[in-house]
C-alpha cells in the first residue's frame, strides 16, 4: 500500500500517514509559469495499491485538476489499483438540474475521476446519496457521525442535548446522530428561502426551551442558514446552541459571521484545511477525521468490511 498526497490538505494526509505508520509516497506536484499543473511520481508504483488523498476544496478547480493529473500519472505508471480519497467532494451541491439548461456537474466530475484512472473512491458525508450512483466504480461514503457523537458524549456527559436539523432535508442525518446519542430528542427548523443565498427561519418543530441544542449539517458555506438557525433557537429559549458540520467551506465573510453569531461553538472536521481566519475564530473548532479515513484505507487495502466501521 502507498499513500500519496496532493497539495489541497497536506496536514490531513500527514495525520493519516502517521496513523497507518507508513511514509508518504514521494511525488512532485508543481505548476508551470502559466499555472498548468505538472505531476511526477518519484517512486516505483507498478503493481502497487495506491491511495491519493485530495479534497477538492478551494481553489476547487485547481484541487480537482491536481487530482485528475495525479490519477493519470499513476495509471500510466501501472499502479495495480488507484483509490481517490476525497474527504470533501467539490461540486456535490450540483447534483440535479435546478432549471432548464443547467448542468449536473457532480456527475461530470464523477466521470472525470473515473476516466482519469481511479478504480475506487473514498469520501466523507456526500451532500446527497444519489451521487454514489454517478460513479461506475465502487464508492465508500464514510460518515462523520461516530466522530461527532463521541465528542458530544464527552462534552455533555449527563444531560444529552436536543439534536436539531437546520432544514427538513437534513432530518435523516439528524435522526442518525440522535440515535447515537442514546436516542436523544430531535427538533427541526422550517425555513423559507425568499431569494438565492438568503435564508429566513420561520418555525421550530420540537421542544428546545431550556435545553442545550446541537445543529447538525454536512456543509457550512456562507453560514447564513446556520447563524439564523442559532438565533431562532436562542429566541425560542435554548440554553446554548452548538453546531457540528462535516465540511467547513466557510467562504467569503462566513468566519466573521460565525464569530459574531449566537453560536457557542462550531465544530467542523479537517476534511478541508483550516484557514488562518478559521484558526483564529474563538468559537470555531476542528475535530480530526484522520483516524476514520486511515482505518477505512487500511480496510480497503486488506479487502475488509468498511461498513462495519459504523455499526
Amino acid at each position: 500500500m502507498k499513500i500519496l498526497a496532493c497539495n489541497s490538505n497536506r496536514p490531513l494526509a500527514e495525520a493519516i500517514r502517521s496513523y497507518l505508520g507508513i511514509e508518504l509516497t514521494h511525488a512532485s506536484v508543481k505548476r508551470f509559469s502559466d499555472m498548468e499543473i505538472w505531476v511526477e511520481i518519484l517512486e516505483n508504483v507498478r503493481g502497487k495499491d495506491v491511495f491519493v488523498i485530495q479534497p477538492t476544496s478551494f481553489p476547487t478547480n485547481d484541487s480537482l485538476m491536481e487530482l485528475l493529473v495525479t490519477l493519470d500519472a499513476l495509471k500510466r505508471g501501472s499502479a495495480r489499483r488507484i483509490t481517490a480519497v476525497i474527504p470533501y467532494f467539490g461540486y456535490a451541491r450540483q447534483d440535479r438540474k435546478t432549471g432548464p439548461r443547467t448542468p449536473i456537474t457532480a456527475k461530470l466530475v464523477a466521470n472525470l475521476i473515473t476516466v482519469a484512472g481511479a478504480n475506487r473512491v473514498v469520501t466523507v458525508d456526500l451532500h446527497s446519496g444519489q451521487i454514489q450512483g454517478f460513479f461506475d466504480i465502487p464508492l465508500d461514503n464514510l460518515y462523520a457521525a461516530p466522530v461527532f457523537s463521541k465528542h458530544i458524549l464527552e462534552t455533555y456527559k449527563g444531560d444529552m442535548p436536543v439534536v436539531v436539523s437546520p432544514d427538513v432535508g437534513g432530518v435523516v442525518r439528524a435522526r442518525d446522530l440522535a440515535k447515537r446519542l442514546n436516542d436523544t430528542e430531535l427538533a427541526i427548523i422550517d425555513k423559507r428561502r425568499e431569494q438565492a443565498g438568503v435564508s429566513e427561519v420561520m418555525n421550530i418543530i420540537g421542544e428546545v426551551a431550556g435545553r442545550n441544542c446541537i445543529l447538525i449539517d454536512d456543509i457550512v458555506d456562507s453560514a447564513g442558514t446556520l447563524c439564523n438557525a442559532a438565533l431562532a433557537l436562542k429566541e425560542a429559549g435554548a440554553l446554548s446552541v452548538s453546531a457540528y458540520v462535516t465540511h467547513g467551506v466557510l467562504s467569503g465573510g462566513a468566519v466573521a459571521r460565525v464569530a459574531s453569531s449566537p453560536l457557542d461553538s462550531l465544530c467542523i472536521t479537517d476534511s478541508i484545511k483550516a484557514t488562518e481566519a478559521m484558526q483564529m475564530a474563538p468559537n470555531i473548532h476542528q475535530i480530526s477525521i484522520a483516524p476514520l479515513l486511515a482505518e477505512a484505507i487500511h480496510r480497503v487495502s486488506r479487502e475488509a468490511s468498511v461498513s462495519s466501521l459504523f455499526d
